[in-house]
């Protein structure tokens, strides 16, 4: 059963993570899980979730340090699930912009709920834009005609070519060396 969305799961706790996959599963999300930071943000660029669900606490990246990462390049949301609940913590949560923050321990049936809600906040995010006009911008390939100079745009398809941050946030996000312009 699936087509409610494509989750991201990250958590160092092997049980914890087979714990989350199986009921997102059952609830109908497609599920895609790491057990630390690193990996978590090659299996964001290659499979491009639509929500991330991250412990804090991890071995190499943490869980902080994944959301920038997923906030900056990819644009996608993200909740913490976590064991702590210190003031420091919840500032630095805030700071990143997270759409939830549950504390350990929690039961799978208390997280679908926020993660639907997370869905159900993003998809009238997404309407909200859609009514004010708002176009998001479509990459281009290289490889396609450009303007600037035929097929590869001049020859060129290294970093100098590429000026705008959006640019780079989403070749950092979609890992494509191709991308030359928008339209």
């Amino acid at each position: 059963m699936q087509g409610k969305g494509k989750i991201l799961v990250v958590d160092d706790d092997r049980l914890v993570l087979a714990t989350l996959t199986h009921g997102l599963a059952q609830a109908g999300y497609e599920v895609i899980d790491a057990d630390n930071g690193d990996d978590a943000i090659l299996l964001a660029r290659e499979h491009k979730p639509d929500l991330a669900l991250l412990d804090i606490r991890m071995e190499g990246k943490s869980g902080f340090e994944v959301a920038a990462y997923l906030r900056e390049y990819c644009q996608m949301p993200f909740m913490f699930l976590s064991a702590f609940s210190d003031d420091e913590t919840l500032q630095q949560v805030k700071e990143l912009g997270a759409v939830a923050y549950l504390v350990k321990p929690l039961d799978i049936r208390h997280i679908v709920p926020a993660v639907e809600a997370a869905f159900a906040n993003s998809a009238a995010a997404s309407a909200r834009r859609a009514d004010s006009g708002f176009a998001p911008l479509r990459p281009v390939a290289s490889n396609e005609p450009h303007a600037a100079g035929g097929r590869h745009g001049g020859g060129r398809a290294d970093a100098t070519a590429i000026r705008s941050p959006a640019v780079r946030r989403w070749n950092a996000c979609n890992g494509s060396r191709l991308l030359k312009a928008w339209h």
